[in-house]
């Protein structure tokens, strides 16, 4: 090995980049590749989001009314007539929690679950769910089974 066959390994290398603002002769001095005047050529420039060219941007053309409570719960509604089906269906026997409405499909993940009393419920059954209408929690009840909030 000598000196004059050193070379950086393959890859390490990125292609020559043109020197900008190195004279005439580089082929990008003068304007350094940034056209002539306005804001990009200037030093320090950069642009806002959602600049629209002076154009009154998107984000203030259009309407904006109402209120977005970011403490909101939404709660996935499952009806007793579901939990009848689940039964008719072997797909659950004395109790259901989140857990098996997730796997069941019912439900993703981190959803909160309200059980409603849309439909009969037949079956005694042990439900946990975050919250029961008051209807639904007396059917379930009424048919022998608990109803239990997490």
């Amino acid at each position: 090995m000598k000196l004059h066959t050193l070379k950086p390994n393959k890859g390490s290398v990125k292609g020559k980049t043109k020197r900008l603002g190195r004279g005439e002769g580089s082929g990008t001095g003068d304007t350094a590749g940034r056209g002539h005047k306005g804001a990009k050529s200037r030093s320090g420039y950069s642009r806002k989001i959602g600049f629209e060219g002076g154009q009154m941007p998107l984000q203030r053309r259009i309407p904006k009314f109402g209120f977005n409570n970011m403490n909101r719960k939404v709660y996935k509604p499952v009806n007793l007539s579901d939990l009848q089906n689940l039964v008719d269906e072997n797909k659950i026997k004395d109790s259901i929690d989140v857990e098996t409405f997730q796997s069941l499909g019912l439900i993703k993940k981190n959803d909160l679950v309200k059980i409603l009393a849309k439909g009969d419920l037949n079956s005694k059954l042990t439900v946990k769910a975050h919250k029961f209408s008051k209807t639904a929690k007396e059917a379930i009840e009424k048919a022998g089974g608990e109803a239990i909030t997490l």
